[in-house]
C-alpha cells in the first residue's frame, strides 16, 4: 500500500528553521518561527507557571483520564476569559467549552463539528491567513474559499471589500475571524470594524468561527477579545478557538479550548454532544497538565495578577520591537516606508519585499524569514536589530 506513496513537502517554516541551525554564520537572525524569544533569544518559561506545577505537582493525586471534554475548572476559567464574566450569552446560559490539544486542536475540533452541521460547508478565509488554516479545514471535508483582507501595497485591511464578499455568504456559510494580532500580516480589525462585521454576520445568517490564539499580546486580555465578545452578543450561534500556547508560554503542552455559543442552553447542549462525539472519535480525552497550570493560575488571584503582569512584559517587548525596527529603518535613509509595523499588533508583520530579496537576507546575511515575508517580531532584539536594518537597507 505504501509503494503508491509520494513525498510531501516539508513545511516552510519547519524547514527555514533546519536551515538556520545549520547557518555558521555568527550573526544569522531567525524571523521565522513564531514563538516569542525574550532579548537573549530564549522562550523561557512564566513564573507563574513554574509556580502552577509546583501546586499541582504537590496536589495531584491520579493520571485517570479526565473525559472527553476536559477538566471543568479550565474549562469555566478559560469561558470567562475570553467571553467576560457578565457576558450575555454566559449569563443566559448559551456556551458551552471543551478542553483541546492546543490551538490547532481546538480548529481541529471546530472543523470536525462544523462537518457534521453541514457537511462539505464552505468555510471562508481571510486572504492571508494562517497556513494551516486551509489544510485542517479541507481534511475535515470543508470546502475552502478567501475573502479580501490584506492590502499589500498599502499596508492595511481592505474592510470594505471583506464587507462585500462575506456580504455574499448564506446560512450555510462559515466566517473564520482572527480575534487579534492577525497571523501573519498583523493588521487588526478596529472596535468600530467589529461592530459592523458583527452587524453584518447577524443579518447574512453565517457561522462565525473566530481564532484566538494570541489573547493579550495587542493591546490587553479584554482589549483583545472585544471582537469575541461583540459577535457572541450579535448571532445566535458562534464557534471560538482559543490557544494557551503563547500568552501562558505552553507551547509543548498542548493546551487550548473550543467554546460554542447556542441560540439557548438546551440547543447548546445538544450541539455539545455532537462535539464531544467528535472528539472521542478524534483523540478521545485531551491533555490534562496544560490545562490543570492555567486553571490554577486563573483560579489563584495572585498567581493570576504575576501571569497579567508577565503577559504585559511580553506584549510590551515586541511593541518595543516594532518601534525599534521602524527606528533603525529610518535611519537607514531607506525610500521604503515601514512605520506600518509600529502600528500593527501581535507576533507577525509582512516586511514588504519580495522573494528574490527574502532570498539575498537569507544568503548574503543569515536572516531567515518565509518567503513572503512574514517576519516574527520576537526574533528582533537591541543586538540584532541593527544589523537587521543595514542588510535590509542593503538589498533594498
Amino acid at each position: 500500500m505504501f509503494e503508491i506513496l509520494t513525498r510531501l513537502p516539508t513545511d516552510p517554516i519547519l524547514g527555514l528553521l533546519n536551515q538556520y541551525r545549520d547557518d555558521t554564520n555568527p550573526a544569522k537572525v531567525d524571523l521565522g518561527v513564531g514563538v516569542y524569544k525574550d532579548e537573549t533569544g530564549h522562550t523561557p518559561i512564566l513564573s507563574c507557571v513554574k509556580q502552577a506545577e509546583q501546586q499541582r505537582l504537590t496536589e495531584e493525586t491520579s493520571k485517570v483520564y479526565i473525559g472527553p471534554a476536559g477538566a471543568m475548572p479550565f474549562n469555566k476559567l478559560m469561558t470567562e476569559l475570553a467571553f467576560g464574566h457578565n457576558h450575555p450569552a454566559l449569563l443566559a446560559d448559551r456556551i458551552r467549552t471543551v478542553s483541546t490539544p492546543g490551538g490547532t486542536g481546538a480548529l481541529k475540533v471546530a472543523a470536525d463539528f462544523i462537518q457534521r452541521c453541514q457537511p462539505g460547508a464552505v468555510i471562508w478565509v481571510s486572504d492571508p491567513t494562517w497556513a494551516n488554516h486551509s489544510g485542517l479545514f479541507k481534511t475535515a471535508g470543508l470546502t475552502v474559499k478567501t475573502y479580501p483582507y490584506y492590502d499589500y501595497d498599502n499596508q492595511c485591511i481592505k474592510f470594505d471589500a471583506m464587507c462585500q464578499t462575506l456580504a455574499q455568504a448564506t446560512e450555510k456559510d462559515v466566517i473564520l475571524l482572527h480575534a487579534c494580532c492577525h497571523n501573519p500580516c498583523g493588521a487588526d480589525l478596529s472596535p468600530t470594524q467589529w461592530d459592523k462585521l458583527a452587524t453584518l454576520i447577524s443579518q447574512t445568517g453565517s457561522l462565525p468561527l473566530i481564532d484566538m490564539a494570541y489573547q493579550g499580546f495587542g493591546h490587553g486580555v479584554d482589549e483583545d477579545a472585544y471582537g469575541v465578545r461583540v459577535m457572541a452578543a450579535s448571532v445566535n450561534n458562534m464557534l471560538l478557538c482559543s490557544s494557551c500556547s503563547k500568552n501562558f508560554g505552553l507551547y509543548r503542552e498542548r493546551i487550548g479550548a473550543c467554546s460554542l455559543v447556542a441560540s439557548d442552553p438546551q440547543q447548546a447542549d445538544t450541539a455539545l454532544s455532537v462535539m464531544l462525539y467528535a472528539i472521542r472519535c478524534n483523540y478521545s480525552m485531551p491533555p490534562a497538565h496544560g490545562a490543570a497550570i492555567v486553571a490554577t493560575i486563573l483560579a489563584n488571584a495572585e498567581l493570576k495578577n504575576l501571569w497579567l503582569e508577565e503577559l504585559a512584559l511580553m506584549r510590551e517587548r515586541i511593541n518595543h520591537n516594532r518601534t525599534m525596527l521602524v527606528t533603525h529603518l529610518h535611519e537607514q535613509k531607506v525610500a521604503k516606508d515601514f512605520s506600518f509595523i509600529a502600528k500593527e499588533k501581535g507576533m507577525f508583520s509582512f516586511l514588504g519585499i519580495n522573494e528574490q530579496q527574502v532570498q539575498q537576507l537569507k544568503q548574503q546575511y543569515g536572516i531567515y524569514m518565509v518567503d513572503s515575508s512574514r517576519i516574527s517580531i520576537a526574533g528582533i532584539s537591541h543586538q540584532n536589530v541593527d544589523y537587521l536594518a543595514r542588510a535590509i537597507a542593503a538589498i533594498l
